[in-house]
């Protein structure tokens, strides 16, 4: 991964380059790096223990609203990031917000996504690091400074074309390991017809769409986080399409994407879904993935599954760290200091390296005292599926004609009350998990449609109604316009 990330440094010559490949990256490399930057070490822990207590419904709350999520935005989502680049020149998610928005609103919405990332990226790194500790022992900071050191090198010399290319490669390991545990396992089963014959096994609540915690409810939560998510909520999910030639080529990647997230899943899922078979009365479900390789596989193969899972993490977080620097130098760095502002494409580059390492260091802190944050699936789960959506609805609803009345002040309120909503629901009436999920999401998209109707006779800004002819097609070919949104 070192070795592909510094090759990939003589394709980076300034920060467009570093953040979003110049806007050059294939649409296969894309789809392939969007799909792979959805997996990390908390699919080994946090959601391996989801289906070893709760069976299918890992797929059904967490796999298949990723796909209904990148079908439907590679007709409305997808384009329309790539079309921002083509006119506004942008190398940030957030940097068009200005423009849509206010500068008020940008800024709103780039502190609360770097706030919100320190924590999510430091999640997966310790997620890693459990992971670690599961196969040799090691303790839990020695293996999230590994692992995070080993990223940092790579993502902070070849921004963006580093992270795509080592997606790629991580995603061929994770493919190859995630086949072998899987033959292993039905073969230890009995052959194909355990495939669906451990159902019958299995307790019987195994087997339903909905278990436990992960009700009706939940699930339309889950489907609308992963909406916005996979379109660009997560910002360097966004980043996959803006860093697309035209807005077909990001249409093709999110289909990509989509298809993976039909098929890979029940091969990755099934080992965790038989493991109660294998290893019955497991006293830490965490830490039945590596039980299960260290149980069936050789020596070997356990290397290449460890190897799969530093793999998926490390694809996660470096995507992550790469679009996080591109918000802070492109966004939040040119509006606190004058010396940030005119900065040509070499300085660029230099504040966005720089950004990468700060960033880099604080997830790493917040990994090794990950606990005192409710734990990794308390992390990923309650923060991240919760606060997603008050941030990502006036972003990506921003880039649809039928809100273009909505204003920064339907943006910021929005905003408001889906991070109040979140504060009640979790601190205040300590609800079920489904209720904190939802409320945040819900509420913030409610008061986000309700002022855009409200404002529905009042003149758009001419700027706006640009912005929104240039997303249609007829922009597709349009020449990069001078300058930046920021």
């Amino acid at each position: 991964m070192v070795a592909i990330g510094f090759a990939s440094v003589r394709k980076v010559k300034g920060s467009k380059d570093f953040f979003v490949g110049g806007g050059k990256v294939p649409w296969w490399l894309a789809g392939v790096s969007h799909h792979v930057s959805g997996y990390s070490g908390v699919v080994f822990v946090a959601l391996a223990a989801v289906a070893y207590q709760y069976g299918f419904t890992l797929y059904v709350w967490w796999a298949f609203p990723s796909v209904a999520a990148c079908f439907l935005g590679a007709y409305l989502f997808a384009p329309r990031w790539a079309r921002l680049r083509i006119k506004l020149n942008i190398e940030s998610p957030t940097e068009y917000l200005a423009v849509r928005y206010s500068v008020a609103a940008q800024q709103w919405m780039a502190w609360s996504g770097v706030i919100l990332k320190v924590f999510d990226v430091g999640a997966k790194w310790a997620a890693l690091g459990m992971l670690l500790h599961g196969f040799t022992g090691l303790p839990l900071s020695t293996g999230i400074l590994l692992s995070g050191g080993i990223s940092l090198l790579y993502v902070t010399a070849g921004g963006l074309w580093a992270d795509l290319y080592t997606n790629f490669a991580q995603f061929a390991v994770q493919i190859f390991s995630g086949f072998v545990l899987f033959f292993v396992v039905v073969g230890h089963l009995g052959g194909v017809g355990s495939i669906f014959g451990i159902w019958d096994r299995l307790p019987e609540s195994h087997s339903r769409l909905f278990n436990g915690p992960f009700t009706p409810l939940f699930w339309w939560g889950s489907l609308l986080a992963a909406i916005l998510s996979s379109n660009g909520g997560t910002w360097n999910l966004a980043a996959r399409f803006i860093a697309a030639p035209t807005g077909e080529s990001a249409k093709k990647s999110a289909l990509v994407s989509g298809m993976l997230y039909v098929f890979w899943p029940l091969i990755l899922f099934f080992p965790m879904w038989a493991a109660p078979l294998l290893l019955p009365n497991l006293a830490d479900p965490s830490q039945m993935y590596p039980a299960l390789a260290l149980k069936f596989l050789p020596v070997g193969l356990v290397g290449l599954v460890l190897a799969a899972m530093f793999a998926s993490t490390m694809s996660m977080t470096t995507s992550d760290t790469n679009t996080i620097s591109s918000v802070i130098t492109r966004d939040i760095l040119p509006r606190t200091s004058r010396r940030f502002r005119d900065m040509n494409q070499k300085q660029c580059l230099l504040a966005g390296r720089l950004s990468t390492l700060v960033f880099t260091v604080l997830t790493l802190v917040i990994a090794i005292e990950a606990e005192h944050f409710g734990g990794v699936l308390g992390l990923i789960i309650a923060w991240f599926g919760a606060l997603v959506g008050p941030i990502s609805i006036p972003m990506l609803c921003g880039l649809l004609p039928l809100f273009k009345h909505a204003d920064a002040r339907a943006a910021i309120l929005s905003i408001l009350v889906g991070l109040a909503a979140f504060v009640v629901t979790t601190y205040g009436l300590k609800t079920e998990l489904a209720m904190r999920v939802t409320a945040p999401i819900f509420s913030s998209a409610v008061i986000f449609c309700l002022m855009a109707w409200l404002d529905r006779k009042k003149a758009v800004p001419t700027h706006v109604e640009d912005l929104m002819q240039a997303l249609s097609a007829r922009g597709e070919y349009a020449s990069p316009q001078p300058g930046s949104a920021g």
